[in-house]
């Protein structure tokens, strides 16, 4: 796989959750892809979702050490921090595109860090933001191969004003 891929906190969560075990399969599969390439990248947004969301009672209820010792082990992976150029960024990204405020943040710092391709559920498949494509990790189409991701999108450089260019998607197909 060639270029950075940021991670959304679903991903990650899947990767501790047994009760989906198809998709904790896959995120997995996608993390230890990213681990081995030292491709993955995501923000300090992300990790306290995932640390939230994984201790949870009545959800995967993992232990405050157990969820503790996964947020740590990703610091490896150059969290991004929130600061005044990022919020600048997702409130670009939230007016042309008019997205959450919390979606608006993931996309601006998988933006910042150089990422072409953001792994979430919670966007639409293919959808492209700011130079950014999402893929959905647990789609049919998207599962058949990990390796066909490594024709990746060149990451266009942010335009001012007017309407935003849309992106041509590769596909495996």
């Amino acid at each position: 796989m060639t270029g950075l891929v940021f991670v959304d906190s679903n991903v990650l969560v899947y990767s501790v959750d047994a009760r989906d075990p198809r998709k904790q399969r896959l995120a997995h599969r996608w993390l230890d892809e990213l681990w081995r390439a030292q491709t993955g990248r995501l923000s300090v947004q992300v990790l306290n979702e995932f640390y939230v969301n994984a201790t949870r009672s009545g959800g995967v209820g993992l232990a405050q050490a157990e969820a503790w010792a996964v947020y740590s082990s990703f610091r490896a992976w150059q969290p991004q921090a929130i600061d005044e150029s990022l919020v600048d960024l997702a409130r670009e990204i939230q007016v042309r595109h008019r997205r959450s405020w919390w979606d608006c943040l993931i996309v601006a710092a998988a933006h910042v860090q150089g990422c072409s391709m953001l792994l979430s559920e919670d966007f639409a498949d293919g959808e492209v933001m700011a130079g950014v494509t999402v893929r959905n990790p647990f789609a049919d189409r998207v599962q058949e191969t990990i390796a066909g991701y490594a024709a990746i999108i060149a990451r266009p450089e942010p335009r001012g004003r007017g309407r935003p260019r849309r992106t041509p998607v590769v596909s495996s197909a």
